[in-house]
């Protein structure tokens, strides 16, 4: 522990003095001899571990409840995206079509719409040109 002058608390350890893999009241563990083997004894006296290891059941058992749940809504969530990029794939075909179709009845009817929209332009230009003169007088 000497080595590890960062350390601090009792002994020069985080641990202040006690077993470092020591989790509760009545828990104590040590190294086998020389091995990486862990030996685990319970005292007798803390009895209540067979309570904490229901209660860690029963949450085990929620998690799983909700991991499935989670589960069932992202395959519901899939298949709606999946039925949605299917309806805009459809629509997205439906309006290609309708601007071909489009295209083929302006290249159909040929310049005709051009004309007809530089005549108005100009008979409204003549119009308000007129109207001023009248109104300047």
């Amino acid at each position: 522990m000497s080595s590890y002058p960062h350390r601090g608390g009792a002994g020069g350890s985080l641990y202040g003095g006690a077993d470092p893999y020591r989790s509760r009241e009545g828990l104590s563990t040590r190294n086998a001899s020389g091995s990486e083997e862990i030996q685990l004894r319970i005292d007798p006296m803390h009895s209540d571990l067979d309570d904490e290891i229901i209660g860690l059941h029963g949450q085990v058992r929620q998690l799983k409840n909700i991991a499935q749940e989670i589960g069932s809504e992202a395959k519901s969530q899939r298949d709606f995206l999946d039925e949605l990029q299917m309806t805009l794939i459809r629509a997205q075909a439906g309006v290609k079509n309708n601007i071909r179709k489009l295209n083929m009845s302006i290249i159909r009817s040929g310049n005709n719409h051009i004309m007809h929209v530089v005549l108005f332009a100009l008979l409204l230009f003549f119009i308000l040109y007129m109207w001023s003169k009248m109104f300047k007088r």
